[in-house]
């Protein structure tokens, strides 16, 4: 699967950061009526360690901000402040190489009584850093995907642009994927084109050209931001567009993206195997993505 790691034992005794302070993992707790607890009302960001950075943290702390600001967060923390924080937890962790990954997490903060309105918080945005060893498991043979009937909705009624933690939809999709024996889900948009999966974005080849949607009904995805850039420096032809499960079931190649196991090829979806198992393309794009997530002046 996408999200397969290495279990590590250094795990149970991590320091954890909640709102500037650090506790011990088992210790790591927040109120009952935290915002992000009570009504899912927080956005957060998953960063990988490359070395002594965090890759793409500019692009990460750009989709925070603009989730807080859409939510109406009365942050009182900057990004220079966040910055700092992340560094300091990894430094008392210890943390350095590239098998390490950090939850970020901002919620609206404490609430006086359960209930929506946020007129009833009465304490700044809770902000919690949960840094793990966590090396993911290479997968060359492929994952399976299986389409689900959950879609990516319109954005005026939970817009995919905000990478908050209501993620039930996602969830939902998961669940069904998993049911059916698949490793993630395949969720089309509201017109039935290919959208997006659960937790990862999704991409095909097709005679040598690197397609993916429109992005119009998925989250504004960092790594797939990066792999768009480095396919169109490198002379391949990118499309972003619209395309149906028949596009899908007769590519070349498919694979899907993330902050965590980078690129993962995809080996069948809805039971039919995708390619004959060579990715020239994909493997081409690993390597670039390799080198701009090592390279010196990668952006902290």
């Amino acid at each position: 699967m996408t999200h397969d790691y290495r279990s590590d034992p250094r795990n149970d005794t991590v320091l954890i950061d909640i709102n500037g302070e650090l506790f011990p993992r088992n210790e790591a707790k927040i109120s009952v009526f935290d915002s992000g607890f009570m009504l899912g009302d927080g956005v957060w960001e998953g960063l990988r360690l490359y070395g002594d950075k965090l890759a793409f943290l500019d692009q990460h702390l750009d989709r925070l901000y603009e989730g807080t600001k859409a939510l109406d967060f009365k942050m009182v923390v900057d990004r220079a402040s966040i910055t700092e924080r992340l560094y300091a937890c990894l430094k008392a962790n210890n943390m350095s190489g590239n098998g390490v990954h950090l939850r970020l997490m901002v919620t609206r903060g404490v609430k006086s009584t359960p209930y929506q309105d946020p007129r009833v918080t009465i304490t700044p945005p809770t902000i919690v850093i949960i840094p793990e060893y966590k090396d993911p498991v290479e997968n060359d043979l492929g994952i399976s995907l299986f389409t689900v009937h959950v879609r990516r909705g319109y954005p005026d009624v939970q817009d995919q642009k905000l990478n908050s933690h209501s993620k039930i939809n996602c969830i939902l999709a998961c669940i069904q994927a998993t049911k059916a024996g698949a490793d993630e889900a395949l969720m089309l948009d509201p017109h039935g084109f290919v959208s997006t999966c659960n937790s990862t974005h999704f991409f095909i080849v097709k005679k040598g050209e690197l397609w993916t949607s429109t992005g119009d009904f998925c989250l504004g995805g960092i790594t797939r931001a990066v792999i768009l850039e480095l396919a169109r420096a490198n002379g391949l032809t990118v499309k972003e567009k619209n395309f149906s499960l028949t596009d899908t079931y007769s590519a070349d190649e498919a694979f899907v993206t993330g902050t965590f196991a980078g690129l993962t090829p995809v080996r069948e979806i809805d039971g039919r195997t995708i390619g004959t198992g060579d990715r020239p393309v994909m493997k081409q794009l690993q390597g670039l993505y390799l080198r701009e997530v090592t390279a010196k002046d990668l952006a902290q």
